[in-house]
């Protein structure tokens, strides 16, 4: 099953959740302080990045999540040219271009964050557009 299916699975298995997982939301917000924090982040981006050595390239990243960890933010997805997941380190990368969109050279990592936010709130939105209509299914049956 491909990851887009999956993402549309764990969609509807939050939306049926959604109704019992209401009085938990100040459970979820606890995390730990040296944890690391996913956040799902979608996207196809070029971006010029400069590895430890001090070498640039470029790549072209299908983007599926920003990491925030102790001391380093790593933006992690799909390499197109080099097949595989990796992650790369925010602030080695010195240029971003969204696919059709912006080309950033600066506050690369705010507008990720921003990003990143917009999407979890269009997420959230369709979980509870699905819940409402998983419930008045319920009832109409």
């Amino acid at each position: 099953m491909s990851m887009i299916a999956n993402a549309f699975f764990d969609i509807l298995n939050e939306a049926a959740a959604a109704p019992s997982a209401r009085g938990k939301a100040a459970e979820r917000g606890k995390h730990k302080h040296a944890a690391w924090q996913v956040l799902p982040l979608e996207g196809r981006f070029e971006i010029v990045y400069e590895d430890s050595r001090g070498l640039w390239s470029t790549r072209a990243l299908d983007a599926r999540e920003l990491r925030l960890g102790p001391g380093r933010t790593l933006l992690g997805g799909i390499d197109r040219a080099r097949g595989g997941y990796r992650g790369f380190r925010v602030d080695r990368i010195r240029r971003l271009t969204e696919e059709g969109g912006p080309r950033m050279n600066a506050g690369i990592l705010d507008w990720l964050l921003t990003r990143a936010e917009a999407q979890k709130r269009e997420r959230a939105e369709l979980v509870r557009s699905l819940a409402r209509l998983v419930r008045s299914r319920k009832h109409a049956a």
